[in-house]
């Protein structure tokens, strides 16, 4: 057990169009928690810093909170009468870039930290996507990179690195207006037909080739998505005119991250950052700002400091990973 822990998580974006709710890779924006066991602090306590300054959530009701108790209901352990968290982040809150995913792992990591829980790699993506309701933010936050996440034949969490290539560059558009994710998720509709779902099924397929060998077609057929994005771009004010502008700017093809309002492109990386500007200037056309960001080749996963000693989260055993590469 110790007193005090530091833990830094990735943002990430999910789905990439056809990968819906199990493809994920993290980006390079953090969160950084510093959470110490107070018995000045009666429950949690959370000093907020950046991005999450504006937020006046319960410290009860945060994700900080949440992760943090799902850990230790995952390790079977008392919650301790008092932490203080104190975080700063620049990942943008309902954007689009798995915001709650990080804070909910921030605080389980944390908890694994400084209640010395003992929780594999694979038990903290467990707790934190059920938390969560999916893992496709949570397991590329964890462990870095490209991730297919999903639940195998006998339930249990399948983790696979994606392989992206090199030539390959995730293009940002992050406009300065949210959308909620719980009202992303009610214009789903409960069911598709089968024509719809056969479909979708070529698509995953597509994308995981597409980003492993930089195919053209395969990544604009990918990020047409037919499960999801037709019935969210109407949530995103100027959805068409800067996926447009993308690929003018030299993109095979743009959708949303995650359940938007960011909007994701992948380009060649030598266009990364035209498609970039054409993004933000379309958005600007219509009165929005927006912020660009060309992600990094890999961004890795989360990290943990106890004592001064940075180490990655755990030496335990990962989540079961099976080769995505052919």
């Amino acid at each position: 057990m110790s007193r005090a822990v530091t833990v830094g998580v990735p943002a990430s974006t999910s789905n990439l169009g056809a990968g819906f709710d199990c493809v994920g890779v993290a980006v390079e924006r953090w969160i950084n928690v510093r959470a110490t066991l107070d018995d000045g602090v009666r429950g949690f306590a959370i000093a907020r810093h950046g991005t999450l300054a504006p937020l006046t959530i319960d410290p009860a009701d945060d994700r900080l909170a949440a992760g943090f108790r799902a850990a230790c209901r995952r390790a079977r352990r008392e919650l301790p009468a008092g932490v203080a968290f104190d975080a700063t982040s620049n990942i943008p809150v309902g954007r689009g870039l798995g915001s709650s995913a990080s804070a909910t792992l921030a605080g389980a990591l944390a908890a694994n930290a400084l209640l010395g829980l003992g929780l594999t790699e694979r038990s903290v993506a467990i707790a934190c996507a059920e938390v969560e309701g999916h893992p496709d933010n949570v397991v590329p936050s964890l462990f870095g990179g490209a991730r297919l996440a999903l639940k195998g034949a006998d339930g249990s969490l399948l983790v696979a690195p994606l392989h992206v290539h090199e030539s390959l560059a995730l293009v940002f558009a992050i406009p300065d207006f949210a959308v909620e994710t719980v009202h992303a998720r009610a214009v789903l509709p409960p069911t598709v037909p089968h024509a719809t779902a056969t479909r979708a099924a070529a698509l995953g397929a597509a994308l995981v080739q597409g980003l492993a060998t930089a195919n053209e077609g395969l990544l604009a057929s990918a990020l047409s998505d037919v499960l999801h994005v037709p019935f969210r771009r109407g949530l995103i004010a100027g959805y068409d005119a800067v996926t447009r502008a993308a690929r003018r700017g030299g993109a095979f093809g743009a959708t949303l991250s995650g359940s938007g309002s960011t909007i994701l492109a992948i380009a060649p990386a030598e266009s990364a950052e035209n498609v970039a500007a054409q993004m933000v200037s379309a958005w600007e056309a219509l009165r929005v700002s927006a912020e660009p960001l060309v992600n990094p080749p890999r961004v890795a996963g989360a990290t943990v400091n106890v004592a001064a000693t940075a180490q990655h989260v755990s030496p335990a055993p990962r989540a079961r990973e099976v080769s995505a590469r052919t």
